[in-house]
């Protein structure tokens, strides 16, 4: 029987607390770079009593990406993305961040948006370090929000 699928990408403490939260009776794919981070976190919440799959997901390729989309999809419509991957100035260069955080972001949004179902829903979590610089302006907020993701 297929159940609505919630994607979880980053395989950590917050991300695990919104699934929880939100997804005891959907299936619960959970994708991070590190498959045994993913396999961690989809143990405890089996334990937990989850119906949980892992799977190996690199947020800075659209390929990785579609090909966590069409795993989910095997499970049933994707109802909802919790978007808990990233990295930090603490664990990566500046060049690793943009293609993680941002580009690796806007293709998830983007390919998940292109198939999640009616009334499905989203959210993108950001640690601390997302808040370190000063807000962009309306303007640049704008192009952040229009600008292709290639």
């Amino acid at each position: 029987m297929n159940k609505d699928v919630l994607i979880l990408t980053g395989a950590g403490q917050i991300g695990m607390a919104i699934a929880r939260r939100m997804g005891m009776d959907k299936k619960i794919l959970i994708g991070d770079k590190n498959i045994n981070n993913a396999n961690t976190i989809a143990a405890t919440m089996k334990n937990a009593g989850f119906d949980v799959e892992a799977a190996e997901m690199d947020l800075s390729s659209r390929k990785s990406i579609q090909n966590m989309i069409a795993k989910a999809q095997e499970f049933g419509e994707i109802a909802m993305l919790v978007n808990a991957a990233g990295v930090s100035p603490s664990q990566a260069p500046i060049e690793v961040i943009l293609k993680v955080d941002l580009y690796g972001t806007a293709v998830l949004l983007e390919e998940v948006g292109k198939v999640i179902k009616r009334g499905g829903v989203g959210v993108t979590i950001s640690s601390p370090s997302g808040h370190r610089m000063p807000a962009l302006s309306p303007k640049e907020d704008e192009l952040l929000a229009t600008t292709p993701t290639e």
